[in-house]
């Protein structure tokens, strides 16, 4: 007769569900380093990067990971004891035109009031028309809107019906 674990199992985080996935695309790299050495970057589509933190180059990274995915992409790449372990998930990049100004926008719609943040601080809403034109665009009804800036005019974008 099997011993039933009860509640126990979820006390111990074991709830019988699949982890989400947390990368589209993984791969290994040659190359120099010291274990745990990391490098963030996003690939544009242009193939150019935009290095987030640490200091190697992400062009092996990016080789070792084109069969899997397509650019944009943002990656991270770990050096272990002999090998670094890159991982990638597929992110849309657009253009935002005017400019908003600043890095980080945050524009919601919860279907009577619309309101943006930049860079964290309260802003005019009308000062990202490009970015509630694709919000409304893509959910129609209430959203969340998020977009940062990864180089120039390019920014990472995600839009969250609510």
């Amino acid at each position: 007769m099997p011993i039933d674990p009860g509640r126990d199992w979820l006390a111990a985080g074991i709830t019988g569900l699949q982890r989400q996935r947390e990368w589209d695309a993984v791969a290994t790299s040659e190359g120099d380093g010291t274990p745990g050495d990391e490098v963030a970057f996003v690939a544009l589509a242009d193939t150019t990067f935009v290095r987030e933190s640490g200091a190697g180059d992400p062009a092996p990274f990016a080789e070792a990971l084109r069969e899997s995915i397509e650019p944009p992409y943002r990656a991270l790449a770990v050096r272990h004891s002999d090998v670094w372990a890159v991982g990638a998930v597929a992110i849309e990049v657009v253009r935002l035109d005017p400019d908003p100004r600043g890095g980080d926008l945050e524009l919601s719609w919860n279907g009577s009031e619309l309101a943006l943040t930049v860079d964290g601080l309260p802003a005019d809403p009308s000062r990202a028309p490009a970015l509630e034109r694709i919000a409304v665009d893509r959910v129609g009804g209430a959203y969340a809107a998020h977009a940062h800036r990864l180089h120039e005019d390019m920014w990472e974008l995600s839009v969250l019906a609510l």
